[in-house]
């Protein structure tokens, strides 16, 4: 079973779509025994960190995801939500990376949000999540916010400044960008991640 942790992001929709043309059956739950029955875990992006925390804490599910043992994967600001600390509101994350999330710098050519495609470098070829990805293949992004590059980054994207576009840590893995609208390479990367 699959379940998108519901309210933490508005991208659902098209997320469970992806996961439907893979042959999955995804539900929507904040139920905290159906989230932890479940053989895999995604928190939806399109939100705010502190929006979504503030959701997780409401629903009483920060300890619960905080606990999970099986596959977790957070996308776009579900992922930004895995660190210590987000800009974003100025709020504290799960902090399951070591890390803080902040607004990425504009320079001359670069604004924001960082909207639309951009390559991912690999820096970690053994992760499981990009088996079969090749470095610098295209993804879709839309934000304003990242972690930097850090010991648990697998791949980066350059927007104005290096950042944090896939991580892996034990059982939570996170992509910045959105693989549900990612075409082949974001369905390929959804694949793996149910394949774990």
């Amino acid at each position: 079973m699959i379940v998108i942790v519901n309210n933490v992001g508005t991208n659902v929709a098209s997320l469970q779509y992806a996961c439907e043309r893979l042959g999955k059956e995804v539900m929507l739950s904040s139920d905290p025994k159906l989230i932890k029955s479940a053989a895999y875990i995604l928190l939806p992006g399109v939100s705010t960190a502190s929006r979504a925390m503030m959701q997780l804490k409401q629903a009483r599910l920060v300890d619960t995801i905080r606990s999970l043992t099986q596959p977790v994967l957070g996308i776009c600001s579900g992922m930004q939500i895995l660190f210590d600390w987000s800009e974003e509101g100025n709020v504290s994350g799960l902090g399951l990376f070591n890390e803080k999330v902040r607004k990425i710098e504009m320079s001359n050519g670069f604004y924001l949000p960082h909207m639309g495609w951009n390559n991912i470098h690999i820096l970690n070829k053994n992760c499981a999540l990009l088996n079969g990805v090749a470095d610098q293949s295209d993804v879709y992004y839309v934000h304003s916010f990242a972690a930097p590059v850090n010991a648990d980054t697998v791949a980066s994207t350059k927007h104005s400044e290096l950042f944090s576009a896939v991580v892996a840590k034990d059982n939570f893995f996170g992509t910045q960008f959105h693989p549900e609208r990612s075409g082949a390479v974001g369905s390929k990367i959804l694949a793996n991640f149910l394949a774990m």
